[in-house]
């Protein structure tokens, strides 16, 4: 079921029925700024310690009422340049985070190249005012001073969204054309807003952002993971109200149902042209990214895979003024030749040498890829192009074991696009198993080779590799939406395993671009437990998450017991499908 955003009944909440639990709000931070008021900022201002200066006198109109459909109040901060009064298209930054500024540069950017005049992750005023745009900050639903609840994206949110997108096209300052814009959680509003089709919204500029939440992240793989959005919780600011515990839900309705469904849109509704941009190395929404793309209805949509860390990649200037030229083209109409970009430029990580950077394809996934299956062989612990002839087993303790399968590339190969691994598997003294799967590179004596990610501070990101997950007990696929190269599950129940029962699965891994030299490998780690981590400490499954200082454990909620076996061979052939595509050189 999906609200629909005519329902103006349902609007301060969802369904009673749905048992979506909420807590009380974080406490406004102190010296949180609000109050209506008009501040006027020169040019050459410099807000915060060693930051971008302001690039023009800035008109800033803080805390200005939005009345939505339903009767609550949110507010929101204008930002215009002073020298112009009207024809100005908005960028709305659209997120529960807190509109209160100045705000430090996120970690990663050098202070030079943030001013501080933008929401975090939102579009910076330095940047933008100067070239003829207002900024929209809002402080969303239950955000900030606003009224009512902060949700989780879905229904509620993105018709909010809707209502504030229309109310800027209206404003006297306006051109009439909106655009979203920012990253993580602005990049994945964005993806619920746009579907609900304001007509007034002309762009939109998504920055590494989950889609369907459910798979891709809370219950990645049917097993429930709610640690990094309880911390998020924490961070979310509000002078009353309550917010959606998102994380609880997880654990608390770990199948798909309506409540998940809502906050997954269907983005074939979704026809504005689109800016989209994946962390292509390693990274929280490198998975849901690309979903997103590939399902966009619009025919006017770019994709670009990067190699950086998300807030690096977004405020280094050649990139702000390749986003600029989209919305020029969009949203003010210049004739710029923008259409003439590639619609994929990709990063082929090339970890122990130079990466290759905007690599041009026609479209994602590459239509000319060659998927190539690469067989277990769990007697040798190889990878194979060539299936094995004889019938073999690999056993490791559930809760904390491991098994490995590598192969020697003997000429230089790429990879780019989506991995997926068949499994047969069987659970000793058990009746499920949480699955836990990463692609590696390793070089020719077998080491681990790490991309060099290029920013501003030791930002500790997750592990380098492509990871999957599944609870074997939800192996069953949602045939509507898998495909050859994906296979997508249903998530509606559990089939359990029975004594010796042995079962083929099948698991989509995190889309990415490598490149082997003729010599170096690649390792499939198969586990029972989060091999991937988190950042700081590869060794152990409670890897710490840093963001912004502060730590966010990812601890996925598995129920591994027992012994879990892997079975290759004649009638029970496992394999790692592979998409090959030319050298980039």
């Amino acid at each position: 079921m999906t609200i629909d955003h005519q329902d103006t009944q349902r609007r301060s909440a969802y369904p009673p029925e749905w048992k979506v639990e909420f807590a009380p709000s974080t406490p406004l931070p102190e010296g949180y700024r609000s109050g209506r008021e008009t501040i006027h900022l020169k040019s050459g201002t410099v807000l915060i310690e060693g930051g971008r200066p302001l690039s023009c006198d800035v008109v800033w109109e803080q805390d200005v009422p939005i009345t939505l459909r339903d009767g609550v109040v949110i507010y929101t901060d204008v930002l215009r340049p002073a020298d112009q009064a009207k024809d100005l298209p908005a960028i709305v930054s659209w997120s529960s985070y807190g509109k209160s500024l100045p705000t430090p540069p996120p970690s990663g950017v050098l202070p030079e190249n943030f001013s501080g005049l933008g929401k975090f992750e939102g579009a910076d005023g330095a940047f933008w005012l100067d070239k003829g745009y207002a900024l929209v900050n809002p402080d969303v639903r239950g955000a900030g001073k606003s009224g009512g609840d902060i949700h989780y994206w879905g229904s509620v949110d993105s018709h909010d969204g809707y209502d504030v997108i229309e109310w800027a096209a209206s404003q006297p300052w306006s051109n009439g054309k909106v655009a979203l814009y920012g990253a993580s959680w602005l990049a994945i509003s964005q993806w619920g807003i746009a579907a609900t089709r304001p007509p007034h919204l002309a762009a939109i500029a998504p920055w590494n952002g989950i889609y369907d939440i459910y798979r891709t992240h809370m219950v990645w793989g049917g097993i429930p993971d709610p640690g990094f959005f309880d911390f998020i919780n924490n961070i979310l600011p509000a002078e009353a109200g309550s917010t959606e515990q998102i994380g609880a839900m997880s654990v608390q309705q770990p199948l798909l149902n309506d409540y998940w469904e809502d906050k997954t849109p269907d983005l074939s509704d979704v026809t504005v042209p689109a800016y989209v941009v994946v962390d292509g190395v390693t990274g929280l929404h490198s998975m849901g990214g690309p979903e997103a793309f590939r399902r966009l209805g619009s025919t006017q949509k770019w994709l670009r895979i990067n190699n950086t860390q998300e807030w690096h990649d977004q405020y280094t200037e050649y990139y702000q003024n390749d986003v600029l030229r989209f919305f020029d083209r969009y949203l003010k109409d210049i004739d710029n030749g923008w259409e003439e970009t590639p619609h994929v430029r990709a990063c082929i990580i090339n970890a122990g040498g130079d990466d290759f950077i905007n690599v041009p394809f026609t479209e994602w996934p590459v239509p000319e890829t060659r998927y190539q299956e690469l067989y277990l062989d769990a007697g040798q612990g190889a990878l194979s192009t060539t299936a094995p002839a004889e019938l073999s087993s690999a056993s490791y303790p559930g809760v904390d074991g491991s098994t490995t399968f590598t192969i020697k590339f003997e000429e230089d190969t790429t990879l780019f696009g989506y991995m997926s691994v068949r499994l047969w598997v069987e659970a000793q003294d058990a009746d499920d198993m949480d699955l836990f799967l990463l692609v590696e590179k390793l070089d020719a004596d077998g080491n681990l080779l790490v991309p060099h990610l290029e920013m501003a501070d030791s930002y500790p990101v997750s592990p380098p590799g492509a990871p999957g997950r599944l609870r074997v007990s939800l192996r069953e696929l949602d045939r509507e939406l898998s495909t050859d190269f994906l296979p997508v599950h249903a998530f509606r129940g559990h089939r359990k395993l029975s004594p010796g029962e042995i079962v083929p699965v099948d698991i989509g891994l995190t889309p990415r671009g490598y490149f082997f030299e003729a010599g170096q490998q690649l390792r499939l780690t198969v586990a029972g437990w989060n091999v991937r981590g988190t950042g700081v400490d590869v060794n152990g499954p409670d890897n710490p998450l840093v963001l912004g200082g502060r730590l966010a454990a990812e601890t996925p909620l598995a129920e591994n017991t027992g012994t879990h076996v892997i079975h290759t061979g004649p009638g029970y052939l496992s394999y790692l499908r592979v998409p090959v595509v030319s050298n980039p050189r």
